[in-house]
This record gives C-alpha cells, structure tokens and sequence, in this order.
C-alpha cells in the first residue's frame, strides 16, 4: 500500500514521472486529442488553443518531431500528417542522446597541441 502510495504522490507532483495531475486533469477536461508522432507521443489542444503534449515514455522534449515542434509552438496551425513529403537529404528523427551512453564521443587527439603562455600586450 505505501508503495502505491508514493507512486501515486509521484504522478501529482512531479512532471518528470509523465504527465502531472493537473495535466491529466486539463487533458481530461478541456483536452482535444488532435494527433499522435511515430514515437507515440499523442498532442492536445483546447478551446483557448493552449497546446500540449503527453509523452508516451521519459518526458524529453527533443522527442518531439520538426513537425509537432512547429505546431505545439504555434508556428503553423495545419495538424502534422505522416503523409507529408520527406525530402532524400532529410534524415529521421532523434532524440537529443547528449549526458547518455549513447552520446557521440570523438576519437581522443593523439598528440598533444601545445598553447604558447599568454603574453600581455605592450604599448
């Protein structure tokens, strides 16, 4: 029972274990369901034309597509579609993997670049 409790204390109050109370509330409410990406995040509007987002997993915002990006920030108010033309230069979407183990790292410099001191400069 106390662990369900602390769970239960979790989803109120902290927005990094998913979507808050307050936001399951305002999705439940006055939430429009308007879409969902290939990542199955699913996006909300309502009547003010606020926009949100329930992540279906970790919440990280670079999860979100270029596609939603532009719409949850209102920068276009056509609805994304999965239909729309990709271009043979654009890649697939990833999410931000900076501070992971999947992080890319370069190849370590193999010799050393030596910095001359710092001189000051003189009239």
């Amino acid at each position: 029972m106390c662990g369900f409790s602390m769970m239960g204390l979790k989803q109120i109050f902290t927005w990094w274990n998913r979507n808050t109370f307050g936001t399951f509330l305002k999705t439940l409410f006055s939430g429009k369901y308007v879409g969902k990406d290939e990542f199955g995040n699913k996006y909300y509007k309502n009547k003010k034309d606020e926009r949100w987002v329930i992540y279906k997993s970790d919440i990280e915002a670079t999860k979100i597509t270029s596609d939603w990006f532009l719409w949850i920030h209102h920068t276009i108010n056509e609805i994304p579609s999965g239909s729309q033309k990709k271009y043979s230069w654009q890649k697939s979407h990833n999410q931000n993997l900076s501070g992971s183990s999947k992080a890319y790292k370069p190849n370590k410099i193999s010799k050393k670049i030596k910095f001359k001191d710092y001189e000051t400069w003189k009239d």
